[in-house]
C-alpha cells in the first residue's frame, strides 16, 4: 500500500510540477514589450502572488496532520 501511495505521489507530483513550470514559462512570455504593456507594480504583484502560493504549499509539506488539525476552532 505504501508503494502505491509513493507511486501515485510521484506520478502526480511530476505532472503537476511540469504543468506549473509550463505556466511560469507562459508568464515569462508576457515580458515581450512588443506585444504587451505592463507596469513594474503589476509585475511585482504577479511574482508576489506566486511566491506566496509557493511558500504556502511548501509549508504544508512540513506540517504534520495533527498540527493542521490543531489549528481549526469554532
Amino acid at each position: 500500500m505504501a508503494r502505491d501511495k509513493s507511486d501515485a505521489f510521484k506520478r502526480l507530483a511530476e505532472n503537476r510540477t511540469n504543468e506549473a513550470l509550463d505556466a511560469i514559462r507562459k508568464i515569462g512570455n508576457l515580458s515581450n514589450r512588443n506585444n504587451y504593456s505592463f507596469s513594474p507594480e503589476q509585475i511585482t504583484r504577479i511574482f508576489t502572488a506566486i511566491r506566496a502560493a509557493l511558500d504556502t504549499a511548501e509549508r504544508r509539506f512540513g506540517e504534520s496532520e495533527e498540527a493542521a488539525e490543531d489549528r481549526f476552532t469554532l
